[in-house]
């Protein structure tokens, strides 16, 4: 009978092994042996795979859980997180109908080009200086009236077929289209918020004064494996602004 081939797991040897796992099932995860919304196996049958104690594969598991990599759901198993970040941007802004329901403003691409990286974008998405990027220029409007304007970045080596796509193929949310068609899935982002107010060319655009305050929010998206995806700057109305949080 031929042994069974002991799977290597990632990661620095003086690491611990739940650490180490904890990478492994990352890559794997990167590498799209599960894809999101995949149920992971049993933590009894991470340990028999990766050869580890079960108390090790629950340590593992348990800290993709915290990173948000993985979701456990009680009585059905433990699966690869969903991200749903294409419409939590608008949860800084009052989009809804009038029966409250949350709803996604109309996109309009307005421009869509290949442009060499300005130093921010390029250090934002971790490429080398110059290097080619797609730039994106977006409005938002709701009932016809322009609410945000949005500008986003992306490594042209990487999406380079997004060139060739009609605006109606990308449609309201790009993160599907990121996942389905090259193969980029988002899995967390970081966000800032500040305040600014409209020039010329961003008054025009949302119908407002110059000098008018916007609200600005940076958002980095990131894969599974930390990398860089997008980097997008949105400046929206500061008069459909609003800010929630609750605390326990």
């Amino acid at each position: 009978m031929t042994a069974k081939k002991e799977i290597e797991l990632a990661g620095d040897n003086r690491l611990p092994l739940y650490q180490r796992l904890a990478e492994t099932l990352t890559s794997d995860i990167v590498d799209r042996v599960w894809r999101p919304g995949d149920r992971l196996p049993s933590e009894a049958e991470l340990a028999k795979r990766y050869n580890v104690a079960p108390g090790t594969a629950r340590q593992a598991v348990s800290l993709l859980v915290e990173d948000g990599l993985l979701d456990r759901r009680q009585g059905t198993g433990t699966f690869v997180r969903k991200p749903t970040f294409d419409t939590s941007l608008f949860r800084f802004f009052r989009f809804q109908s009038s029966d409250g329901e949350r709803l996604i403003p109309e996109s309009r691409i307005l421009r869509r080009e290949v442009i060499k990286a300005p130093s921010a974008v390029s250090r934002a998405l971790a490429i080398e200086p110059d290097s080619l990027v797609i730039s994106i220029s977006r409005l938002r409007l709701m009932d016809g009236v322009p609410v945000m304007g949005e500008e986003i970045w992306l490594d042209e080596s990487r999406f380079h077929s997004l060139m060739d796509m009609e605006d109606a193929e990308i449609g309201p949310l790009l993160y599907p289209i990121y996942d389905t068609h090259f193969d980029q899935v988002v899995a967390r982002a970081k966000e800032s918020l500040t305040v600014d107010t409209a020039d010329d060319m961003h008054a025009r655009l949302l119908d407002l004064n110059k000098g008018d305050p916007l609200i600005v929010i940076d958002r980095l998206a990131v894969g599974f494996d930390n990398k860089p995806i997008e980097w997008r700057r949105s400046r929206g109305r500061a008069d459909r602004f609003q800010y929630h949080i609750e605390i326990n």
